[in-house]
């Protein structure tokens, strides 16, 4: 089987862990980072690519060296730099990056200070009182590490939606080539959409089991064969993903796609309501004694359990069952909702395309704007753009604009909230611009209220439209900051401001819950994909994923809306 761009974006992102734990040079550390980012999100399968000669230089930011090292990862090969690497860093040190707050600097340091390199050693150091001896470790991180470390951190983690994504594609493709086979869908927590995933689960319709099986189990990226038999198996492939399999006559496809979809709290609500009509809900149909009623999909299921049918992202038995039942399920967003996207990167911060390549890429997508967001100076290491340099941006971008036809490119800027509250850009440039963005980049350990406070503050600002990535989460990389998401939405709506969920797939912040919360205060968000390149903005689908489960609809969305309407809600009370 190829191997898939999350794959080699992982091997990319653990050489350049190891590079800096052993304190390499920074810019070639930078340069394996930006191609990880850019390999983990590229639309087209890299193994594809080398297959078919074409060059990987040819990608931005990959020279000549880098994209042999990709292609030697596309291929299957082992890197021999990151085998030396992993031969001279102990194994345990690099289990201490999953930790909050420890990026591979301060692993370094705490190694080098203390001879750290395993969880056990720094938990030890830790309830000795050592940590405040290394340079970097403060009383805040501190307390971190010693509530992640109580909490079990460290343990295996469950894998981003985009990851398993990128696994399910090619092994859905390849079990339809099996003769026989009728259908076959993904279920579980990946066809819910949830952020991440535990294992996949695979369903298939097919007239016999035998060829299915067979050819599921010789899959080349199986590891290892679990579990075996006439209508089910399990294997674990080779990234440890463990992948189930069940095989059931076609007019039972419907009732097993919903059995395997879950979640195990809307599956037995649903047999309650069975149990209470004097029907037997299970994988196989719904039925009165042995005579089937429903289950070859899943409408006629719901529907003869007197429901109507609920969206895969819904199904937490979260109150879809009695909307279900009288008729109020939402009419949740879409893709094709979405007018534009307004959070974008390009080449004047940390982006790799052009304002013209980006603003190209969304009018393909049939989009009416996007709003260029670069960094503001405060964020150093995105080289971000100062007042005279953002003036200077804001005049290309009006040039631009005149040369676009039926699309415009809105200015703005994504600008750092600073510790008290106050915003690194003046007002003067901030007040020339179609939208603000404002975010937090650093004081992640503020206590909840001082953090709260900080952002409330920001908002207080006339020009601000919205906050980005409001909790600063990263997905199995580092939890959300302190902070009473409820409060600020409150101010949001006073301030008339909105609130970001960003669809990047290692943020997805905010989630599900805050969604629904924000739907319930009365606070409208937007969608943006914080692309930091054009393909990137396809990025956009796991964001909608993720608004789709928290029940929105597109007129909580601000950017389902036409310019004119974006302009209107965009100006402040």
């Amino acid at each position: 089987m190829p191997v898939v761009n999350a794959d080699i974006a992982s091997q990319l992102d653990k050489l350049a862990d190891l590079l800096e734990i052993e304190g390499a040079n920074p810019f070639r550390i930078r340069a394996y980072r930006r191609a990880a980012r850019l390999v983990g999100e590229l639309p087209r399968s890299v193994a594809d690519m080398v297959a078919a000669g074409e060059g990987l230089d040819a990608l931005p930011g990959i020279g000549e060296d880098l994209a042999g090292k990709i292609a030697t990862l596309a291929r299957g090969a082992r890197l021999p730099l990151l085998d030396e690497l992993t031969r001279e860093v102990p194994s345990g040190i690099t289990a201490l990056l999953a930790l909050p707050g420890l990026g591979p600097k301060r692993v370094h340091l705490l190694h080098e200070t203390l001879g750290i390199d395993s969880l056990d050693k720094l938990a030890a150091a830790a309830k000795a009182g050592k940590l405040h001896d290394v340079p970097g470790i403060g009383p805040g991180i501190e307390a971190q590490l010693r509530r992640a470390l109580a909490q079990g951190a460290g343990q295996p983690q469950r894998t981003r939606l985009a990851t398993a994504e990128q696994i399910v594609a090619p092994l859905l493709r390849y079990l339809r080539q099996a003769r026989g086979l009728q259908r076959v869908e993904a279920a579980g927590s990946f066809r819910r959409r949830r952020e991440t995933v535990g294992d996949l689960d695979i369903v298939v319709a097919a007239g016999s089991g035998q060829e299915v099986m067979r050819r599921f189990t010789s899959y080349e990226d199986v590891a290892d064969i679990l579990e075996q038999g006439p209508t089910r198996a399990t294997v674990r492939l080779r990234n440890d993903l463990q992948v189930d399999l069940r095989v059931v006559p076609e007019d039972s496809f419907g009732a097993a796609l919903c059995y395997f979809t879950g979640s195990k709290a809307h599956n037995i609500a649903l047999r309650q309501i069975a149990i209470d009509r004097g029907l037997k809900l299970n994988e196989y149909g719904l039925f009165k004694g042995s005579r089937r009623l429903a289950g070859r999909t899943e409408t006629e299921l719901y529907q003869r359990l007197g429901l109507n049918l609920v969206p895969p992202e819904l199904r937490e038995d979260q109150g879809e069952i009695d909307a279900a039942r009288n008729g109020k399920l939402p009419h949740l967003v879409t893709v094709d909702d979405m007018r534009g996207d307004l959070h974008v990167h390009t080449t004047a911060s940390d982006g790799r395309d052009s304002p013209l390549t980006m603003a190209q890429r969304a009018q393909a997508k049939g989009y009416g704007y996007i709003a260029i967001t670069d960094h503001s100076r405060r964020m150093t290491v995105a080289h971000g753009l100062d007042a005279q340099r953002l003036a200077r941006q804001i005049d290309e971008i009006d040039r631009l604009n005149d040369r676009l036809s039926g699309f415009v490119v809105l200015k703005a800027t994504e600008v750092d909230i600073l510790e008290e509250g106050s915003l690194v850009l003046p007002d003067q440039i901030l007040g020339r611009l179609d939208l603000v963005v404002a975010a937090i980049h650093s004081h992640f350990d503020l206590p909840q209220a001082v953090q709260t406070q900080r952002v409330l503050r920001a908002m207080d600002n006339r020009h601000v439209s919205m906050i980005a990535h409001p909790t600063g989460r990263l997905i199995n990389q580092r939890p959300a900051y302190a902070i009473d998401i409820a409060a600020v939405m409150r101010g949001a709506v006073a301030r008339g401001c909105y609130l970001e969920l960003n669809a990047q797939p290692d943020r997805l912040d905010l989630t599900d819950i805050h969604c629904r919360l924000a739907k319930g205060i009365g606070l409208k968000l937007s969608i943006s994909t914080d692309a930091h390149a054009a393909m990137e903005l396809d990025l956009m689908r796991f964001g909608v994923d993720q608004a789709r489960r928290g029940w929105l609809r597109a007129e909580d969305v601000i950017n389902t809306r036409p310019l004119p309407e974006l302009r209107t809600l965009l100006r402040r009370r």
